[in-house]
């Protein structure tokens, strides 16, 4: 889901676009003075193909945008009971162009975690290697597992100036690219790497060295870098919460979306279960359920084992639902799985063969 300002269009709901010809008959198009639309269409240049967007306007039409306190009140307020964003039902990916204040992004993090959704945070436009990391402050709280942060800004044409080279904020690219690698390798695997190049992107507004890179990547900071075989690509996957100092089991950006995945795929597989009997039928039902669609998720490649028992465990039964949450309604599923992880850094162990070697 996209939020930002649009020239025209609904504020009291969210419209669900399939491309971005959707979103100019919605929206207006590009306007000089928002990311929204921009961010958009670099979704749907990189492989999006579903989105909904959610337009903030002021009461006397000017533009608005994250650097006005109104716009991140009112940006806060729709996710409020009733509220615009309240009331979809789906989304996992959720994007505020522009958006650096620190205090919204802490919001944004724990909206995006009610609603078992990913935030993807863009820099400030004005960030280079040297203060990029105190960007982060205010953003690595309790809910920093829910958002990553990528950096810097992308170069690329603008259709309104004649495709001169203007700064965009990342997160439509992002957002772009996760979706594309979701559908063609699935929500386990990293949206990172050579595979994860920026489409529509002529270059960045920083280079990240390959010493600064290291730096970068182990306080938590993804980049975008440009090499010469494959242009600008996304060179990171790790959330806000994954530090090399923290240690945190939501370090990757893969690892928490695939949990969110699960949790949301499970919760609404099993509400047929609501009304009915809460025994030892019912949970052995829910066992068969549950690990009939991890074990589909295996075959697929989405866990690390070879065999189930390598690979996932499902436990429902008398020890996980207590009489007390019987009598409470409650049937309690508990799950776990071996995450794939990436392999970020690939050392090379080289022995050289001194003094000759004889025949």
């Amino acid at each position: 889901m996209f939020i930002g300002w649009a020239p025209r269009g609904p504020t009291d709901r969210a419209l669900r676009l399939t491309s971005f010809s959707d979103y100019e008959r919605g929206y207006g198009g590009l306007d000089p003075g928002s990311w929204l639309g921009y961010s958009v269409r670099h979704f749907y240049d990189n492989g999006g193909s579903d989105a909904y967007v959610l337009r903030i306007a002021a009461d006397d039409g000017a533009v608005t945008g994250p650097a006005d306190p109104a716009f991140r009140t009112t940006l806060a307020a729709l996710f409020d009971t009733g509220g615009a964003a309240d009331r979809i039902d789906l989304f996992n990916i959720l994007c505020v162009p522009g958006l650096v204040d620190a205090a919204t992004v802490e919001i944004m993090q724990r909206r995006a975690r009610e609603r078992r959704a990913f935030l993807i945070v863009d820099c400030a436009d004005t960030d280079t290697v040297a203060t990029v990391t105190g960007s982060l402050a205010g953003k690595t709280g309790a809910d920093a597992q829910n958002s990553a942060f990528y950096f810097p800004w992308v170069r690329a044409g603008d259709s309104l100036q004649q495709n001169a080279l203007r700064a965009f904020p990342p997160c439509g690219f992002v957002a772009g690219i996760f979706a594309r690698t979701d559908a063609s390798r699935g929500v386990w695997t990293a949206p990172a790497g050579i595979e994860a190049g920026l489409n529509g992107a002529s270059g960045l507004t920083v280079a990240v060295s390959d010493v600064e890179n290291a730096e970068l990547n182990s306080r938590a900071i993804n980049r975008l870098r440009s090499f010469a075989a494959h242009g600008p690509v996304i060179f990171g996957s790790r959330t806000l919460d994954g530090s090399d100092a923290r240690g945190s089991e939501w370090k990757y950006v893969q690892v928490r979306r695939m949990a969110l995945f699960l949790e949301e795929s499970l919760l609404r597989g099993t509400q047929w279960a609501q009304f009915e009997p809460n025994d030892a039928p019912l949970w052995a039902q829910l066992r068969l359920g549950v690990g009939a669609f991890m074990h589909g998720l295996l075959t697929q490649g989405a866990f690390r084992g070879a065999t189930p028992k390598e690979a996932y465990f499902v436990n429902c039964d008398g020890a996980t639902t207590t009489q007390a949450d019987i009598d409470n309604g409650i049937v309690n599923i508990m799950v776990g799985f071996a995450p794939l992880k990436p392999a970020e850094f690939v050392v090379l162990t080289i022995r050289q063969i001194a003094g000759g070697v004889r025949a």
